[in-house]
């Protein structure tokens, strides 16, 4: 089984969309889940959120930073070839019903897994607020795309170039004070999430944040993605990665993150190295 890439652009500084021909991948896909490729034939496995599929024509979409070795060399392929492997869809979907008003909460990367998370909940008859932020204009994507899956669009940055100035719990609580919010759920950077979780906590609404982030393995196996939710220990990658915001320690999850920064800036560097002898 091949997995060309069929197009590749940059949507913004460092951050690239890439589609991909994986017919049996799409075809069982939902939102909130993610798949594992491998750029290379002795290349590590890389958890990425699937975040868009067009299941009639086969094609996934992904997007992704370049900011570690591995995406830096998926940066590095272009249109025509083809992916060492690729495996999905992986873990439990977002769950999806009618709850009422939905508001998803997206901060930088986050953006692109809460593409379909909002557009399901819309289908589904919910009234869905999309929140986007990042730090600055340069930084927002899919403005056009996200319209069309939420009933109303907000665009936060934190230097105010686009959209609202500040964050996007700046907007959530706006509309929280206006109306009944009955469900939250937030994608991105983890002090964002945190952050939703303690805005929202007591007041009923239910909060689940996604923990793809912290993903490495995908199996379960690696332990890097252990987290403790409700007292309980949980693996992001087959017991979520959804999980109730109100219930997940932050502390220990933002902990757990800086685990491989020494090794992943080693691997960084060496990929720049190639780079540059190419």
């Amino acid at each position: 089984m091949s997995y060309k890439i069929l197009s590749k652009k940059e949507l913004c500084p460092n951050q690239y969309e890439i589609t991909i021909d994986a017919p049996y991948v799409v075809r069982n896909a939902k939102a909130g889940q993610f798949i594992i490729f491998r750029a290379e034939e002795d290349g590590e496995r890389v958890p990425l959120t699937i975040a868009d599929v067009d299941k009639e024509k086969g094609i996934l979409t992904l997007v992704f930073m370049a900011v570690g070795y591995t995406t830096k060399k998926l940066a590095q392929l272009e249109v025509g070839d083809e992916l060492v492997d690729l495996v999905g869809p992986l873990g439990k979907p977002t769950h999806i019903e009618n709850y009422g008003t939905v508001v998803c909460v997206a901060g930088g990367y986050g953006a692109a897994p809460c593409y379909l998370i909002a557009k399901a909940f819309k289908d589904a008859g919910n009234k869905v607020y999309m929140i986007m932020g990042a730090r600055t204009k340069e930084l927002i994507f899919w403005q056009d795309k996200m319209k069309d899956a939420c009933t109303e669009l907000y665009i936060t940055t934190d230097d105010g170039s686009l959209g609202i100035k500040g964050f996007g719990t700046t907007v959530l609580k706006e509309i929280m004070d206006r109306e009944k919010v009955d469900y939250t759920i937030a994608v991105g950077p983890m002090p964002m999430m945190r952050a939703v979780a303690k805005m929202t906590e007591g007041t009923g609404i239910k909060t689940e944040a996604s923990m793809n982030p912290i993903m490495v393995d995908g199996t379960g196996m690696c332990g890097a993605c252990r987290l403790t939710v409700g007292g309980e220990t949980k693996f992001a990658c087959v017991d979520g990665p959804d999980f109730d915001a109100h219930l997940i320690d932050f502390d220990e999850v933002i902990n757990r993150t800086r685990i491989y920064k020494e090794e992943e800036k080693r691997r960084s560097e060496n990929c720049n190295l190639l780079k540059m002898a190419k």
